[in-house]
């Protein structure tokens, strides 16, 4: 069931080259350092990246560290290097950094969230929660064709 989708957006510098820009292309990260936490979503954002940018020399620099992504946030604020973020996370401020748009030639880069289970899951604790998304996100209607 899908559940919503959020924009990829990169972190940086306000003072960093790129900053001024209002879209950033995968392709401009080649020569810079990402930092990612280790705990989630940096493995699927570091995924993402490694899709985006196949050739392992096109590729920035990628630290990860085991740290909450408002450390991650002092990191870039230091000059430390930039890091990929979703759309929900620019709602907290951070003195000293800006949010850009992340695009390839097809547009803005997403991640969708979607909700699995298993059929033979019996658990009444599942139906009511299945029954809340269905009610929260419900599905769209089927295109025609099909």
């Amino acid at each position: 069931m899908p559940l919503w989708s959020e924009r990829i957006l990169i972190s940086l510098p306000q003072d960093h080259s790129l900053a001024p820009r209002e879209i950033v292309y995968w392709t401009d990260l080649r020569n810079e350092t990402i930092l990612l936490s280790q705990y989630d979503p940096g493995r699927e954002l570091e995924t993402l990246l490694i899709s985006k940018l196949v050739l392992p020399e096109d590729r920035p620099k990628i630290e990860r560290h085991d740290v909450g992504r408002g450390i991650i946030k002092s990191l870039i604020s230091m000059g430390m290097g930039l890091s990929l973020v979703m759309e929900s996370d620019i709602g907290a401020s951070f003195a000293g950094l800006v949010y850009r748009e992340l695009q390839d030639g097809t547009g803005p880069s997403r991640l969708d969230f979607y909700a699995h289970w298993r059929d033979d899951n019996e658990n009444p604790a599942l139906k009511r929660f299945l029954s809340l998304l269905t009610e929260r996100y419900p599905s769209p209607p089927p295109v025609l064709g099909e």
